[in-house]
């Protein structure tokens, strides 16, 4: 596996995974590709979320996330050519759980919040032999989140997040702590040993 390292903070360990890391230096055009498209995501949805909570309140915020965040996702990986997702451990939209190695990535992204508590989000990036490319990058819990997936959630927005998502896991959310990540996976170039 290639990886972009310096300014390591290792994930392997704790993934499982043969090398994975964070906070990388961009010796991988792919990499700055990445985080573009997850900055662009996070501002695109962050932006309409706001609206939505100004104009209709958290029941309009519901509808950004459950209508308009995948809307965002498939346009950028449509630009792109990656595939660009949100996913969590305690996901709401069942669509939205992670594959084994986002989970892994995810759990990793946990149990080091507590002493990666600097303004940089935590970063995973590696690349495979075949030459995919898998990037995370975490989302910490905000307060505009809170209105959502905190501990506490007005009967009303209780009710409709009940109706839109009967197995919802992601609340009770407290403000800093990691709620998931943005993922982006680059397929393998055409000219890839075995493709």
């Amino acid at each position: 596996m290639k990886v972009a390292a310096t300014k390591l903070i290792l994930v392997a360990v704790a993934t499982g995974l043969a090398c994975g890391c964070l906070s990388v230096r961009a010796e991988n055009p792919q990499l700055e590709k990445s985080r573009f498209l997850v900055q662009s995501f996070g501002a695109s949805l962050q932006a309409e979320l706001k609206k939505g909570l100004a104009e209709g309140g958290p029941a309009q915020a519901v509808a950004v996330c459950k209508d308009r965040a995948p809307q965002l996702a498939s346009e950028l990986s449509r630009q792109s050519g990656a595939k660009v997702s949100r996913t969590s451990l305690r996901y709401r939209n069942p669509a939205n759980a992670p594959e084994p190695w986002q989970a892994k990535v995810l759990q990793a992204f946990e149990d080091q919040a507590d002493w990666h508590e600097d303004a940089s989000a935590q970063e995973f990036f590696i690349e495979e032999d075949d030459g995919t490319i898998r990037y995370m990058s975490e989302i910490r819990t905000g307060a505009v989140c809170l209105v959502c997936h905190g501990k506490s959630l007005p009967a009303e927005l209780a009710a409709r997040l009940e109706a839109d998502y009967p197995h919802d896991r992601a609340r009770n959310y407290s403000l800093g702590e990691v709620r998931g990540a943005f993922s982006v996976t680059w397929p393998p170039p055409d000219d890839a040993p075995g493709r």
